[in-house]
């Protein structure tokens, strides 16, 4: 999902849909108009996000990239594809942080499977989904360590960082002068800079 679309629960939950190969979505994908998350066989259209989605997911993001210009970190928002091989999934996560160089997917430029850090704004639709069944798939990845939830009608974050010994660690944030310290960079943030021109009463 990414900071200016939404996977929609409903989506996946509604009547079967055709089977397509990855080779199929992928193709079909570089004509598309609006972008399509694939899901085992199934693509999975993607809705237009809010003001406050696109905006949390700027400021995070801008704020990485910055910090870590001159380092070896690559910071994404919005547009570059994450590849899970072994659940056969393709998805564009909101913020994305890669440590060293880009894994490509063989023969692609816009896909990558080497994500340590994930980033999802929460919307109303998605959020059962991105805290259950999305974490799930971001686990089997073999480098992913850290995954950030944000939301986006309150100053509310929750962070799960993993482990020497595989366990996940929850930490949760609230309060504009409370600060998020990641664990796979060398970065921290208040609440309040991560919010900055977040309109809350828009989302009422």
């Amino acid at each position: 999902m990414t900071a200016s679309t939404e996977i929609r629960e409903e989506v996946i939950e509604s009547k079967p849909q055709p089977y397509y190969s990855p080779e199929e979505y992928l193709k079909l994908e570089e004509a598309a108009e609006f972008r399509s998350e694939y899901h085992d066989g199934q693509i999975i259209p993607m809705t237009g996000g809010t003001p406050n989605h696109n905006q949390i997911a700027l400021n995070l993001g801008g704020a990485i990239n910055f910090s870590t210009i001159g380092k070896p970190y690559r910071v994404n928002v919005n547009d570059l594809r994450l590849w899970i091989p072994s659940k056969r999934v393709y998805t564009y996560p909101d913020v994305m942080l890669v440590a060293g160089k880009l894994e490509f997917l063989e023969g692609r430029k816009d896909t990558i499977t080497n994500a340590v850090m994930v980033a999802e704004v929460l919307s109303k639709s998605t959020a059962n989904y991105d805290r259950g069944d999305k974490f799930k798939l971001f686990r089997t990845i073999p480098t992913f360590r850290e995954y950030i939830l944000i939301d986006q009608y309150e100053m509310h974050v929750e962070q799960f960082c993993k482990t020497d010994d595989n366990k996940w660690v929850l930490s949760e944030y609230d309060g504009a002068d409370t600060v998020l310290v990641l664990s796979s960079v060398p970065f921290e943030m208040s609440l309040g800079e991560m919010y900055d021109r977040v309109d809350f009463e828009s989302e009422e």
